[in-house]
């Protein structure tokens, strides 16, 4: 019944298009119209991608912290290493910075040696003070010189902070207004007015300033992104109309198929618009996306076209049987590529959610788009001349049909035997994968920005925070002396940890009164005796001033406390390995039913969230290759088919796990999307290649060879076209900086080229080997959709 109805319903799909021309159009103009005004609500993405759940644990954790301390990520940091800072003129100028950075109103507070305060006694009061480092501007180098000698020998507490005493290193720290972290205006502020405060004080100087924290590669990380979209976009128009013209040979085919991704391309803009998503660095491949997957659609119906045109003459006819036998054929190809994107959106992730939902409702998009204006447009221009059809048939395109054919006729053993081998290889490369990755080994190498964080890296250890949270569970907990020293003792456990910096907690703070309460002698920044505790801490609580720098450590209530670490640049795995030491840490020094103790921040969230994305995609492969298993058998009725049309279209993932295997290339959330990508478009070469074999074995009366060797010599042809399109379609994104985009287009690259050997020689070799098992109309049953209607004779076939 289904199939009698799809029977009837292409022809008359195909008259309804070809007699509302003109009203088609208007509404397609129209619609792009509508969807072009939605641009306006497009912007691009503040925030950091959220990956993990706002139920997960950690997010939970991060989310208490954070209602504690505040956002943690905030800090801009600046700094200079070269000793010709230390002249009266270059400090007294990098002062100035600190002070002009204060002045605008997006910084909340600027830590500096400008305003850097230093505790002292006041022996009147009995009572610690906050007075200024710097009491008057140096004038002669030596008044430099003992201000650098009194901060890098005698200020332990801003050690790793503000200075670093072993490379003279001085660094600056700007907190952003935490109201506009997630906001276009952090944007403008880092890359107008901070970037020019910088480059003035460079011409000035000619001291080299780095420049780093996480609002600062945020932002640069965002602009980067925007500028490659529009070089992706121009790259896949070029690469795909160049090959796209040396196939048809056609300019007039070539600017038509260009035509129909464009207005793509403006759809897509246009959802994300009109749905109000953020363009993150995923969002931001769907335009290139949808013209590397647009075009196989335009090379499939001009290609039919030019073959009807060919073998009758008639347009009319011709234009009819390109809707009415193409159109089903895309259709399934393009949901089973759209299955493969719309898989993403079962995940928690918002950042693969949106991918999901924008990609899969454009793939979509652009078939409606390629079966409405190539036919429409063809049907108000003249027959295609002899010249436009010499493609056809053309030497070396029957040379490669007739290599598949004699492959598959008399190679098939070496085909299983070849097939077996890089299997095996294959199995064995996947064993040396890891699941891996770090925090920025995807970002830009070559920015300023990506040089910097290793500078930082290098001087201050890291600009990942991690914090751990001490809840005493009892108010005024933190200053117990049992509990700031196993605070401290965790604190030197972590010290030890080379990729970890020195914490910073209330510890510290304590540490600097006692050294203050015996006129800052740098021996006595420890924490106090039993019998020094209550003297000090008087002190403290009569002191005034130091309420900021409390509250950076300590909560309102005196019951929770954080220490806070930076981490450097590592391996997830090696991640792993510093959080089970901290966590051994903790359990040593904190007992569990006296103190509650947990890690969190962006480090951490950075693991525990990579770990969930590559466990969710491993998911969506499998949804990924169970619907489309679905689906296969909905149109074929077949259980048998359905394994044959998954073998050739698996392997080529196996191959592809495998190359990253033997090249180092590591499991993580930019290389494991090749997989469902992949998979969703190779199997299209599957679902032609199997509707045009079914049709030929109705019209070869059920002889599986003859049915076979038609198939391939049809179809071959616009596989290959098509597979070559995407190959070096998927290829642009080898250009991009990021890491993980270069990773998906080259992988993604590769699998479609192993998907079209496999499809092409595999798959046909499988039907002819298993031609007594699938040879009868009990395994190959009508399908439950005619993809491809049953051919018709044109004036020139009688």
């Amino acid at each position: 019944m289904v199939a009698k109805l799809t029977k009837g319903f292409w022809p008359k799909v195909a008259r309804i298009i070809l007699r509302n021309r003109i009203l088609i159009l208007i509404a397609i103009a129209g619609f792009t119209v509508f969807l072009a005004l939605q641009w306006k609500n497009m912007q691009f993405s503040n925030t950091e991608a959220n990956i993990l759940p706002d139920d997960h644990p950690a997010s939970i954790e991060y989310n208490a912290f954070t209602k504690i301390f505040g956002e943690e990520g905030n800090a801009i940091v600046l700094a200079i290493r070269d000793s010709a800072l230390f002249t009266p003129q270059n400090f007294n100028r990098w002062n100035k910075l600190s002070k002009q950075l204060e002045a605008f109103p997006e910084i909340d507070f600027v830590l500096s040696t400008d305003n850097l305060k230093v505790l002292v006694k006041d022996d009147e009061t009995q009572a610690f003070v906050m007075e200024p480092f710097i009491k008057n501007p140096p004038r002669t180098k030596q008044e430099v010189d003992s201000l650098t000698n009194h901060l890098f020998n005698e200020l332990p507490f801003y050690d790793n902070l503000v200075y670093n005493p072993k490379s003279g290193t001085i660094q600056t720290i700007a907190y952003l207004d935490k109201d506009i972290m997630n906001t276009a205006v952090r944007n403008e502020f880092i890359l107008n007015d901070l970037g020019d405060l910088v480059k003035g004080f460079e011409d000035e100087t000619q001291l080299d300033v780095r420049v780093s924290g996480m609002p600062y590669i945020r932002t640069w990380n965002t602009k980067s992104i925007v500028d490659e979209i529009g070089i992706f976009i121009v790259a896949a128009l070029l690469v795909t109309s160049i090959i796209f013209f040396f196939f048809f040979r056609s300019f007039r085919a070539t600017f038509i198929s260009m035509c129909v991704v464009i207005i793509g391309v403006m759809w897509a803009f246009g959802f994300l618009g009109l749905l109000k998503y953020e363009i993150t660095i995923l969002t931001a491949l769907i335009p290139p996306l949808i013209i590397v997957i647009g075009i196989p659609n335009c090379i499939f119906l001009i290609n039919k076209y030019q073959q009807e045109v060919n073998k009758h003459g008639n347009q009319a006819l011709s234009l009819q049987r390109v809707i009415s036998k193409i159109g089903n054929a895309t259709l399934m190809t393009n949901i089973t590529t759209a299955s493969g994107f719309a898989t993403f959106i079962i995940l928690d992730s918002d950042l693969l959610k949106e991918f999901g939902i924008v990609a899969s409702i454009n793939i979509v998009g652009i078939f409606i788009l390629s079966l409405l204006i190539i036919p429409i447009v063809y049907s108000f221009m003249p027959l295609p001349k002899t010249k436009h059809l010499k493609h056809l048939n053309k030497r070396w395109i029957d040379f490669f049909v007739n290599w598949m054919e004699r492959m598959v006729r008399h190679h098939r053993i070496a085909v299983y035997i070849t097939t077996v081998a890089i299997l095996i290889l294959s199995i064995v490369g996947i064993y040396q994968i890891k699941i891996t990755g770090s925090r920025i080994e995807d970002l830009p190498k070559n920015t300023h920005f990506f040089k910097d964080i290793r500078f930082f890296e290098q001087e201050f250890d890291g600009i990942m925070p991690m914090e751990i949270v001490v809840d005493t569970e009892r108010k005024n907990g933190v200053i117990k002396p049992a509990t700031l020293k196993r605070m401290d003792q965790l604190g030197m456990a972590i010290d030890e940890i080379p990729e970890l910096s020195r914490p910073i907690s209330v510890v510290d703070l304590i540490k600097y009164s006692k050294q203050a309460f015996y006129n800052g002698i740098p021996k006595y920044y420890q924490l106090p005796t039993s019998q020094e505790n209550t003297f000090i801490m008087d002190a403290a609580r009569k002191s005034s001033g130091n309420d900021n720098l409390l509250e950076s450590f300590v909560d309102s209530t005196g019951q929770t406390a954080r220490l806070t670490t930076f981490m450097r640049d590592v391996k997830i795995d090696r991640m792993e390995e510093i959080e089970e030491d901290v966590l051994q840490a903790i359990a040593k020094f904190f007992p569990s039913d006296r103190y509650k103790v947990f890690m969190t921040g962006k480090a951490l969230l950075f693991l525990k969230g990579t770990k969930y994305l590559v466990k969710n995609l491993l998911l969506s492969l499998a949804l990924a290759i169970g619907l489309i298993s679905l689906f296969m058998a909905y149109l074929f009725r077949s259980f048998r088919m359905v394994i044959i049309s998954l073998v050739p279209n698996l392997l080529p993932l196996v191959i592809t796990a495998g190359v990253m295997g033997y090249l180092g290339v590591p499991i993580k959330p930019s290389t494991i999307l090749v997989f469902s990508i992949a998979f969703g478009i190779s199997v299209d070469d599957t679902i032609h290649f199997l509707a045009k074999y079914r049709q030929e074995l109705a019209t070869h009366k059920w002889h599986i060879k003859r049915s076979v060797y038609a198939a391939l010599r049809e179809t071959g042809v616009s596989m290959f076209y098509t597979s070559i399109v995407l190959f070096f379609g998927f290829s642009v994104f080898i250009i991009s900086s990021f890491g993980g985009t270069k990773a998906l287009g080259g992988l993604v690259s590769a699998t479609l080229l192993f998907a079209m050997l496999s499809n092409l020689i595999l798959l046909p070799s499988l039907l002819l080997s298993l031609e007594r098992s699938i040879a009868n109309k009990q395994v190959l049953k009508k399908p439950q959709i005619d993809i491809l209607p049953k051919e018709e004779d044109g004036p020139k076939d009688k």
